[in-house]
């Protein structure tokens, strides 16, 4: 049997045409930003990735189908929607069997993106390894996936929530590529810099993608990690976040917030800490890394046409 995969007519259309489309996510959506920041951004972050070139397709889970591509009326639906379900791996095949309205986080979609033919995913942060996980063990399946998957990941790092360094010595573990664009240093999310030196660097997307391109052909598994860095404009300095940050973490613990709710209230709590400037700061860099994967989707797309 086929999976349950359904396309928008935009997304259609490009593939059939042999237009390089970039995948989207859904999570940053129903559980990154309020309403109606979320819909607006998603919006904006398809508008980005038209304007460099590419066709945007936002993944979601909704009526026992996946949704590679989404329709105005549906992009509403979903930024209003309650109880949205938080996919990762685990739970994709049962939120499709059910029929339940789901959010794809970066792990599943990934899934979802390669199922499509869609080689290249644009989101803000990563997951990784949470802060104590020594204790709890909360490592996010993000890191597995970018192992397995073969699907390119624009991102600004890793989420400055988490623990940086164990999340980047885990991913050197599984053997997934990380490239830093344009810097030496692997950016932090909100901020430019995280102090960690990064395993590479690639100052065009066309050297990303020759990069992607020898890794497919020697047949090597998993997708790679773009660590892009937020434009300067928009930063938050890492100094002035980790007070902030490890605010949101004691409260996340005293309130016995575990498992997939943590990521959405440590966001929620930094937003208010910082006044919105975090809210700001997450737009700035989803848009950017929507840039950057067009970009790079369509100098894949070249590379491939070459090999």
């Amino acid at each position: 049997m086929n999976p349950p995969l359904s396309f928008s007519a935009e997304v259609a259309q490009a593939q059939a045409g042999d237009v390089p489309v970039v995948a989207l996510e859904s999570t940053i959506i129903t559980h990154g930003m309020p309403y109606p920041q979320n819909v607006e951004t998603a919006r904006r972050v398809e508008v980005a990735v038209r304007d460099a070139g590419a066709v945007p397709a936002t993944i979601a889970v909704m009526d026992h189908t996946v949704k590679i591509g989404l329709s105005a009326a549906e992009l509403d639906t979903l930024a209003q929607a309650k109880d949205v379900a938080k996919l990762s791996r685990a739970d994709l095949a049962y939120c499709l069997a059910s029929g339940k309205t789901g959010a794809t986080t970066v792990a599943a979609t990934m899934i979802c993106a390669h199922l499509a033919n869609i080689r290249v995913f644009a989101t803000g942060g990563i997951g990784g390894v949470h802060r104590g996980a020594a204790e709890s063990f909360d490592i996010s399946a993000d890191l597995h996936e970018l192992a397995q998957t073969p699907v390119t990941v624009v991102s600004a790092g890793a989420k400055a929530i988490l623990d940086i360094p164990k999340t980047l010595e885990i991913l050197e573990t599984l053997g997934v590529p990380v490239i830093a664009y344009g810097q030496d240093e692997l950016p932090a999310f909100w901020s430019r810099t995280s102090g960690l030196k990064a395993p590479m660097r690639w100052d065009t997307p066309q050297a990303i993608a020759q990069a992607i391109e020898m890794h497919r052909i020697l047949g090597l598994s998993g997708g790679h990690l773009i660590a892009n860095p937020i434009p300067a404009s928009a930063e938050i300095a890492a100094q002035s976040l980790e007070p902030i940050i490890v605010q949101a973490n004691a409260e996340a613990e005293t309130r016995g917030i575990t498992g997939k709710a943590v990521t959405p209230f440590l966001l929620e709590r930094i937003f208010e800490l910082t006044e919105g400037r975090s809210l700001e700061a997450n737009i700035a860099l989803v848009l950017h890394n929507a840039h950057l994967a067009a970009k790079i989707a369509i100098c894949l797309q070249q590379a491939s046409r070459n090999t």
